[in-house]
């Protein structure tokens, strides 16, 4: 980005044009009790190394996850990226983060994009998928507010206790001030949601269970679709982990109306928290209610192969008032990096990571038993796992972090209560056996 001073003279220049003597006068138009009277304290410049040398060491107070062994998930995922993905994705003629408003001069743009939701459509077994969203609950809200406009007199959503719960916020947030209202369901003893608890619920407009569920669990969704169709409700799906259904069924063959989730593992970096890249997909009959963009593919007048913008339902493109939403910006930068991950490691690779995750998870939840950990839910999971932890686990998992470089798994009190003494572990194809063989040795020691 360039940087362009104003001298003196251009501001005197400016502020003859405009009739003001300083530039205080500019601002003569703002009540004199919001301005600030003691004036704002900013530090004096710096020169250009000394400002390098306070930024490095700004920098050095974080802790960058490639010093650290991470066992934790609960959302985000430590996934080995392929080099060329890199590469590619900061080409410069990709390195943009939004939907082209004049496509027929953005055909790469618009064929990256369809290639994205072709896969999506593909991975999760669905009809189509949207251009992208931020993240995985903004997708999830998205699903859940056309299932409450579907409704009719139905004004409430039900949601699993064990969708995540910064996403259960993130629902809310969206859905509270239209009227709705959303009931959480319960979990058993096993982990899992209680699909029975939704037979005493009335006014359900949609059902959304997250699988596998934020303890890493895989639900039944087969029960939870048909409690759906018993309350002519649409059936929603999210999940966090998108590489899980490398080797698990996809909501599509059980039925699911719409499908939000997180893309972040394919490709994308944690980078201290975000950006994310929210996945939506839907059935035909859901295609015009869904947000966002779809693209599609057609001929030129030539008979060349041409990609256009084909649905396009939010403010920008229709009146506001018939928009599906309208705070659904694209996260097209990280598309096309789940697209060229998609596109690199191929439905063989994604089986054999999502492989290289469970049986690491299995091994690790293995070596925490042998440790003096007590395995609590009997359910079958993916790539994370809960475990009560000895009454000593809290100090000790303070100094793995401090004299280890560990993040021994994530404390579940502050989101589950009820939970107290229990963390939830997580390992992917990033960890190896002698990483958690040390991690098994330091908790027993």
């Amino acid at each position: 980005m360039r940087y362009l001073p104003h001298t003196r003279d251009d501001i005197d220049s400016m502020l003859k044009v405009t009739g003001h003597a300083s530039l205080d006068d500019l601002f003569n138009c703002i009540p004199d009790h919001l301005k600030t009277k003691q004036g704002i304290d900013i530090p004096e410049g710096l020169s250009e190394w000394e400002l390098n040398t306070h930024m490095e060491a700004l920098a050095s107070q974080n802790i960058a996850c490639k010093t650290y062994t991470c066992f934790i998930g609960a959302g985000s995922y430590d996934h080995y990226i392929p080099a060329i993905i890199p590469y590619l994705i900061s080409r410069s003629e990709f390195m943009t983060a939004y939907t082209p408003y004049q496509p027929e001069v953005s055909q790469g743009t618009l064929q990256g994009i369809y290639e994205f939701q072709t896969m999506v459509t593909e991975l999760l077994g669905m009809d189509v998928a949207t251009a992208s969203h931020y993240d995985c609950g903004t997708a999830l809200a998205e699903a859940c507010l056309i299932a409450l406009r579907k409704g009719g007199a139905n004004r409430k959503i039900a949601v699993s206790s064990l969708v995540h719960p910064s996403h259960r916020q993130i629902i809310q947030t969206y859905i509270h001030p239209a009227g709705y209202e959303m009931v959480e369901i319960p979990y058993t003893k096993e982990g899992l949601t209680d699909a029975a608890a939704l037979e005493k619920m009335e006014g359900i407009a949609g059902i959304a269970v997250q699988s596998p569920n934020v303890f890493g669990n895989i639900e039944n969704l087969k029960a939870f679709k048909t409690a759906a169709d018993a309350k002519n409700s649409l059936f929603i799906v999210s999940f966090t982990e998108a590489l899980a259904y490398g080797l698990l069924k996809n909501p599509g063959s059980f039925g699911a109306d719409l499908v939000a989730g997180e893309g972040q593992s394919l490709g994308i970096a944690k980078s201290f928290g975000g950006p994310g890249l929210g996945l939506l997909a839907g059935t035909q009959k859901q295609m015009r209610n869904l947000p966002g963009r779809l693209i599609g593919k057609t001929k030129d007048a030539n008979g060349a192969d041409g990609f256009v913008l084909t649905l396009a339902t939010r403010e920008q493109h229709i009146r506001r008032e018939k928009a599906s939403s309208n705070i659904c910006s694209n996260n097209g930068l990280n598309a096309m990096t789940a697209a060229m991950y998609l596109a690199t490691v191929g439905k063989t690779g994604i089986r054999e990571i999502a492989q290289q995750n469970h049986d690491k998870a299995v091994y690790l939840k293995k070596c925490l038993t042998a440790s003096g950990f007590e395995p609590i839910l009997d359910s079958p999971f993916f790539n994370e796992f809960v475990m009560k932890a000895p009454q000593s686990f809290a100090e000790k998992r303070k100094h793995l972090i401090q004299n280890n470089c560990i993040f021994a798994g994530l404390d579940l009190e502050p989101y589950y209560p009820e939970l107290k003494g229990h963390y939830l572990f997580c390992a992917t194809e990033t960890v190896s056996k002698k990483d958690m063989d040390h991690l098994a040795k330091e908790v027993k020691s």
